[in-house]
């Protein structure tokens, strides 16, 4: 099963290059249990500091609540902004 956690960010206070930066180095820190196709990081077309990271997964049953990886992004990434966290399941 295909499935695809969203967590969207608004930065704050800082530069969203910077913290671009700091999303990747996490996600290379957590690393990934095998089961995620790939990771996508889009930033807004109209407003600079919005940001949406995107967790591809495939796995045998989706995690609703999200996947510990995506739990701790939103955990680390909120001192940085508001955060939506959502997870999707491919149609």
């Amino acid at each position: 099963m295909q499935w695809m956690e969203e967590i969207k960010l608004r930065i704050a206070g800082e530069d969203p290059g910077l913290v671009e930066g700091k999303i990747m180095k996490l996600i290379r820190d957590i690393g990934n249990n095998g089961s995620m196709k790939e990771i996508k990081l889009y930033h807004s077309a109209l407003v600079d500091n919005d940001m949406s990271v995107q967790l591809h997964w495939e796995t045998a049953k989706t995690e609703p609540q999200g996947s510990a990886m995506g739990l701790c992004l939103v955990h680390v990434l909120r001192e940085f902004g508001l955060i939506s966290h959502s997870v999707w399941v491919e149609a």
